[in-house]
C-alpha cells in the first residue's frame, strides 16, 4: 500500500493562511473608518407610568385580617 506523500503540506498550509491574511487586508482597506468618533449624546425622556403618581400598598394573604 502506497504512503501518503505528506512533504508538501506544509508550504500548502503556509500559502493558504498568507493568502488568505492578504485577501481579508484587502477587504478590510475598503472600509472608511472615522478617526475620531463621537459619541451622539441622546435626550434623556422620563417615561411616566400609572404606579408613579399614587402611593399603592400590596398587602400580603398573610397579613390580611382573618374572617
Amino acid at each position: 500500500m502506497p504512503q501518503l506523500d505528506t512533504s508538501t503540506w506544509f508550504i500548502t498550509i503556509l500559502s493558504m493562511i498568507i493568502t488568505l491574511f492578504f485577501m481579508f487586508q484587502l477587504k478590510v482597506a475598503k472600509y472608511n473608518f472615522s478617526e475620531n468618533p463621537e459619541p451622539k449624546l441622546m435626550p434623556m425622556s422620563k417615561s411616566t407610568t400609572p404606579w408613579e403618581k399614587k402611593w399603592t400598598k400590596i398587602y400580603s394573604p398573610l397579613s390580611l385580617p382573618l374572617q
